[in-house]
């Protein structure tokens, strides 16, 4: 067992970070304590969590994180346009920390695009990993496969980043400070001579737990299953080992970032199911035709159903959505007239999918939890 004090050292690397940034709340300077951490011991961990710093606006703080995390986190390689041929490389060189600031140029409004360096973000995040490519000419043409683990950070406009990392994130909405929120004016040598001593510890901490907490297998908070517990696992682990305070703060925050990603759809399908259960809940009905939906979704003024690629959500784009979670049209009769629309019960119903793709919600006050 190491002699190092892990809480204190994590308690300082949380107190440096907060100095030079303003955060939407009291959980994310210990996550970011922890995440930074995690990275000198990747190495003993199955995977490592993306970290997400998205915003709606540009200004809000996401760069300024980046360029304090570069003097906290392991061999950081921060980056605004690297190529994914060079991170391939970079990464198999490594170990490194990608620092991937203004990610949100490298794909379009529907984090679509470029198909290489998502492979190798989505990839990367398993020890286990690698991303195969084809080397030289169609005569002599051999498969590379290149190592791809190390922990990643990407920092970028929020919606214009693909479903498959958020779903391996840990994400913090940043926002724009407010006139009355200070911190501290951010001095590259400055910063550089006083992370210098925090970081030293931090690496010599970790060097000496880090086999021990790549091992542990944390209690999760209630409620954190499947792949929110896997991307959590490192970081309770790392504040189990600390002591103190720190088990539990890092599973308040666990709790916090996983029921706001649960909160926050994470695509258009999610959203689209999230809308009709608020819908039917708000009727009070079991079933409802497809013109009566459509008209409700159209008229959701925060929801894109009445601007939907361009036009408005039509019953064929309605189907072809819901068919992937095996909702299909079910006709029903009421008032002596047949209808063809979606029902909640039933082996086609939107029940089923609800229960499987929706946070649970509190039906007597239509809260999810």
């Amino acid at each position: 067992m190491s002699t190092h004090n892990g809480a204190e050292i994590l308690d300082q690397v949380r107190a440096f970070v907060a100095r030079y940034n303003a955060f939407p709340d009291e959980h994310c300077a210990p996550m970011l304590a922890l995440w930074y951490a995690h990275t000198w011991a990747a190495e003993h961990f199955y995977i490592t969590p993306r970290l997400i710093l998205s915003s709606a606006e540009p200004g809000s703080g996401k760069t300024r994180v980046m360029e304090v995390a570069r003097f906290l986190v392991k061999q950081p390689e921060m980056t605004f346009s690297a190529t994914p041929a060079a991170l391939f490389r970079m990464v198999g060189a490594g170990p490194i920390t990608i620092l991937f600031d203004e990610i949100d140029a490298i794909f379009d409004t529907r984090g679509g695009g470029n198909e290489d360096l998502r492979a190798l973000v989505n990839a990367g995040y398993k020890r286990s990993a690698t991303v195969a490519r084809c080397k030289g000419d169609a005569g002599n043409m051999v498969i590379e496969r290149f190592p791809v683990y190390a922990p990643a950070a990407l920092a970028g406009i929020a919606g214009r980043m693909p479903e498959t990392i958020t779903t391996r994130a840990i994400t913090i909405h940043m926002r724009r400070r407010r006139a009355e929120e200070k911190v501290e004016q951010f001095r590259e040598r400055r910063v550089d001579q006083e992370s210098t001593p925090i970081r030293e510890a931090l690496s010599a901490w970790m060097d000496a737990v880090g086999a021990e907490v790549g091992a542990a297998v944390p209690e999760m908070p209630d409620g954190v299953a499947d792949r929110a517990a896997e991307i959590w696992e490192p970081l309770l682990a790392i504040a189990d080992a600390a002591g103190a305070h720190w088990p539990d703060t890092a599973r308040a925050a666990c709790l916090h970032f996983v029921n706001a990603s649960q909160q926050d759809p994470i695509s258009d399908r999610i959203r689209l199911l999230g809308d009709l259960r608020t819908i039917f809940r708000e009727r009070g009905v079991e079933r409802m035709s497809t013109v009566e939906i459509l008209a409700v979704l159209w008229s959701m003024e925060e929801a894109p159903w009445g601007d939907y690629n361009g036009k408005a959500l039509t019953a064929r784009q309605l189907a072809a959505e819901l068919s992937h979670y095996k909702v299909r049209v079910t006709a029903y009769k009421s008032g002596g007239k047949t209808f063809k629309g979606y029902v909640i019960d039933g082996e086609n119903g939107l029940g089923d999918a609800w229960a499987r793709y929706l946070p649970v919600e509190n039906e007597a006050e239509g809260v999810a939890v």
